[in-house]
């Protein structure tokens, strides 16, 4: 069962959205602490989230663009605003979809549908016997799971894709940049050594080696 946050400070149309939802087959979450609401988000293990713009303590585009430095996972703006330029806000700063209220309920769930769709492909993989979900950052063995940054999915995921070969410290730094993860060649460092360390706690410790002044390879 796919799990749908739904962030809205109306109650009544948040209450109503989440029976929509579960009456539809989804999961859904509500969250009503607006203080820290990328935490929430992420702890919540989302497959999707709708993300009203108008939300306390923070506007949702500044929540959606903070969401994005940490994860890919699905986000559906859904506002009373009818502006072009919110909605060109919204998609730049990686928003999946825009939906305006009121919306039609069908339309809605047809979006929800045609989104998690495309976020599924090519999103689950395997390594050795760990499963791995890109979308979500997250990494199980078991009963055990970890959660990886969006930095730190975006190396595993080029590493991956070159098993067996070596990916040079220039190669992965252009692949952080090309997704909006604008980092330094010490934090790159930083990133790998936390990776290291949480796949090390899955029990798989020797996953990445170091090819000293060349760079990384996956085995």
């Amino acid at each position: 069962m796919k799990r749908i946050v739904i962030i809205e400070d109306d109650k009544i149309t948040r209450e109503s959205l989440g029976l929509l939802l579960q009456a539809s087959g989804y999961e859904a979450v509500i969250i009503d602490d607006f203080k820290d609401v990328v935490k929430c988000i992420i702890e919540a293990g989302a497959d999707l989230v709708l993300l009203d713009i108008n939300i306390p303590y923070i506007n949702g585009e500044v929540v959606l663009q903070n969401l994005r430095k940490e994860s890919t996972i699905p986000v559906i703006m859904v506002t009373s605003r009818d502006s072009e330029t919110d909605e060109m806000l919204s998609m730049s700063f990686g928003a999946d979809d825009y939906v305006t209220k009121p919306y039609n309920p069908n339309i809605l769930l047809l979006r929800i549908r045609a989104v998690l769709k495309r976020s599924n492909n090519s999103n689950e993989i395997t390594y050795r016997d760990l499963d791995i979900n890109l979308q979500k950052g997250i990494i199980k063995r078991g009963d055990e799971e970890i959660v990886l940054t969006k930095s730190e999915m975006i190396i595993f995921n080029n590493l991956l894709s070159n098993q067996n070969k070596i990916v040079s410290r220039d190669e992965l730094m252009t692949d952080l940049w090309n997704n909006s993860s604008y980092i330094n060649d010490n934090a790159l460092t930083v990133n790998i050594s936390r990776l290291r360390g949480k796949l090390a706690e899955l029990g798989i410790d020797d996953a990445i080696e170091t090819r000293k002044g060349i760079g990384y390879i996956l085995i």
